[in-house]
């Protein structure tokens, strides 16, 4: 089995509004940066390029996506609402009805993976 089908198969076993954030947040980092791998780590999708960049994953309550090195970004648009007390990681988390500010989640994504040069 590849990445990318655990990755799917991870997905598909949400078959609610964490399946369908789960899903556009992959969609999302993607389209942020196309070169970015797509890894099987601690049973979560992991991003990386040049290290790992970050990871999404899905809670009773919520979807999360992590940014292992979170402390470190401006988050300009102030996006970030989890992990503040970590060193490191900084984190999103999604409630059922939350909408995503794409662009700026990209912008967010885009910053992450300069962080890995």
């Amino acid at each position: 089995m590849t990445v990318s089908d655990q990755v799917d198969q991870m997905i598909a076993q949400y078959d609610n509004w964490r399946g369908q954030k789960l899903s556009r947040l992959r969609q999302l980092i993607k389209q942020a940066d196309p070169s970015l791998t797509e890894e099987w780590k601690w049973d979560v999708p992991v991003f990386t390029k040049n290290g790992m960049v970050c990871a999404i994953s899905a809670f009773k309550d919520h979807v999360k996506i992590n940014f292992f090195k979170g402390a470190k970004l401006a988050d300009p648009h102030k996006l970030i609402n989890g992990g503040l007390e970590s060193k490191q990681h900084r984190s999103i988390d999604f409630s059922e009805g939350d909408v995503l500010k794409e662009p700026e989640l990209k912008d967010l994504i885009k910053e992450a993976v300069a962080l890995n040069k």
